[in-house]
């Protein structure tokens, strides 16, 4: 009807402009919450007063999602987030490598979105467990449920988990000096490891173990060169043999020399 608004009681315009903004419709969408997302999102702009401001939502995006994705969202993801809902117990097939697959019964508290990758937070036997959802081969949703601690706050115990990660491996400090061109490409995938600021050529990339810095580093060679740490050059050079006897160069075969190109007997 003309002039009808819908009333929220409460909000702010800030507030609204700060819903309206922030809100991620890729995890919504991940979540099969899209639809209700959407229809949120237009309540609440319906909710503005007649602002004629440049929105928040006009002017921030949030994406999560990786430059390239590897996967879509992960295949048990919805039955996850049923067990995490309701506060029944998961049976999980999880893969830990590439061939060990171990069977896991959780409770599973929390969804956490990191970087456009999917994890749970759950419980077993006791100890706070991460689980990478794209790992997991089989879900079942268990009868028994499980009982959450009062005042279990998710964000808090997602932060204590990423600091006992950190802290059983040191981050790896690697500086490099550009090659003369560096492409847009190395630079939005340098971008997550940059540490400071670029003076004269040379950049610090921060990594969580040297075996994370050689992979990320030997695909762009030809971009940078490693001026330290000397392992790291060691290391690459490794590489760089392993590659050489893997994929060896063709062999130029000795081109013969036809009928009438033979020299005369004299």
């Amino acid at each position: 009807m003309p002039g009808y608004r819908t009333d929220l009681t409460g909000l702010t315009e800030n507030e609204i402009e700060a819903l309206l903004g922030l809100t991620s419709p890729s995890a919504a969408g991940h979540l099969g919450l899209e639809t209700e997302l959407a229809s949120a999102t237009r309540k609440l702009s319906a909710a503005r007063r007649g602002r004629h401001a440049p929105s928040l939502q006009a002017r921030v995006l949030i994406d999560e999602e990786r430059w390239w994705p590897r996967t879509a969202v992960p295949a048990h993801l919805a039955r996850i987030q049923d067990a995490v809902f309701t506060d029944h117990r998961l049976r999980l097939h999880y893969r830990r490598g590439e061939e060990q697959v171990v069977v896991r019964e959780v409770a599973p508290h929390g969804l956490v979105l990191k970087s456009g990758t999917w994890y749970l937070l759950a419980v077993r036997d006791g100890v706070w467990r991460t689980y990478r959802i794209s790992r997991v081969e089989e879900a079942e949703i268990l009868e028994a449920t499980f009982s959450r601690s009062a005042g279990f706050d998710l964000a808090a115990v997602w932060a204590e988990t990423l600091r006992g990660f950190r802290a059983r491996g040191a981050a790896e400090e690697v500086r490099v000096r550009l090659r003369p061109g560096a492409s847009g490409l190395f630079w939005r995938m340098a971008a997550e490891h940059l540490s400071g600021e670029v003076a004269n050529g040379v950049a610090t990339l921060v990594f969580p173990s040297l075996p994370a810095a050689a992979a990320f580093v030997a695909g762009y060679v030809g971009e940078v060169e490693v001026l330290e740490p000397a392992a790291l050059r060691t290391r690459l050079g490794e590489i760089g043999r392993a590659l050489a006897q893997a994929y060896p160069a063709p062999r130029r075969g000795r081109r013969e020399a036809g009928p009438g190109l033979r020299g005369r007997g004299g």
